[in-house]
């Protein structure tokens, strides 16, 4: 019916508009997770030749979802590369 056509539309145009949300939590969940597999870089007792580098990827992951506007560039980030450990 009419009615039911109007409804469906508007539930497609809902989920549409939530588009960008969906794509931000799931990068939001992808990059805490970087993160929780890297925190042992940040503990006190571990001593590592290369922790500025740690420290710098642990800020570029926490740097993100920064500037990101679009569903399009959610989709396009470019995961920063863990240093050699």
């Amino acid at each position: 019916t009419a009615e039911e056509e109007v409804a469906r539309d508007a539930e497609e145009a809902e989920w549409a508009a939530g588009a960008f949300d969906r794509s931000i939590a799931n990068l939001r969940q992808e990059r805490n997770q970087k993160l929780s597999g890297s925190d042992w870089t940040a503990l006190s007792d571990v001593t590592l030749s290369n922790a500025s580098a740690w420290s710098t990827h642990r800020q570029s992951l926490r740097d993100l979802p920064a500037g990101l506007t679009t569903v399009e560039e959610v989709n396009a980030v470019v995961w920063p590369t863990p240093p050699a450990s």
